[in-house]
């Protein structure tokens, strides 16, 4: 059988498969700080292979936490060998799997065609206002997979016998301005507040401005 993503049969990438070894080759040191997002993969839980590895996994966990450095090495499975960056956590460590240079696509192919746009103040100020009434500690238990809900609830309907209905027809999403937005997010954090008093005539009524528009196991760890 061939593979379709790079043509290779099956028997032919048997013959460059990697044995796994169960071991981690550690080849150099680095800050923590210079590993790019983008490189970022598969997080893995390391732990040491028995007790005759215990101290030695014990010692390079101490020295990368307190120089603050991760260990970038190599480690083979799934007949591949992976980079992999290992940090301290707890009393283990962290393995993250690396993404080689030619697996990062180049921002600039997606970014470049964004136009420079002049940003007002008044947009600006408002959603920084917004920013800071909203702004919280990352608590991942608040996150809701709806897609697996949804899948949860298909199943006890199919269990009980229920029919399913065919999802009705999404009505298009409305184009909403964001200033608009911004400023009635901002009354509504304010609640209403106090009301203004209403201002005194001049004898000359003016309409309000209009706003702009703008040697280790692995287990995966996620």
């Amino acid at each position: 059988m061939r593979n379709r993503r790079n043509g290779a049969t099956s028997e032919e990438l048997e013959a460059i498969a990697i044995e796994s070894k169960r071991t981690i080759e550690i080849d150099e040191f680095v800050p923590r700080k210079e590993i790019d997002e983008l490189y970022l993969n598969n997080p893995y839980y390391i732990v040491p292979d028995g007790e005759v590895g215990e101290q030695a996994f014990a010692v390079i966990r101490e020295a990368i936490r307190g120089e603050g450095m991760v260990a970038i090495g190599k480690v083979v499975f799934t007949s591949r060998e992976h980079i992999i960056a290992l940090e301290a956590r707890g009393k283990g460590l962290l393995g993250i799997t690396l993404r080689f240079p030619y697996e990062i696509r180049n921002e600039k192919d997606y970014f470049d065609d964004i136009p420079d746009t002049k940003v007002p103040n008044d947009m600006l100020e408002l959603a920084k206002h917004i920013v800071k009434t909203k702004a919280g500690d990352f608590d991942p238990d608040k996150f809701e997979d709806q897609y697996e809900d949804a899948l949860k609830e298909l199943l006890k309907k199919k269990q009980s016998g229920q029919k399913i209905e065919p999802p009705r027809d999404r009505e298009p999403s409305k184009v909403v301005n964001l200033m608009d937005a911004l400023r009635r997010s901002v009354e509504t954090e304010r609640g209403g507040g106090e009301r203004r008093k209403p201002a005194r005539s001049t004898g000359h009524h003016r309409e309000p401005k209009k706003a702009a528009r703008s040697t280790a196991r692995s287990k995966r760890a996620g």
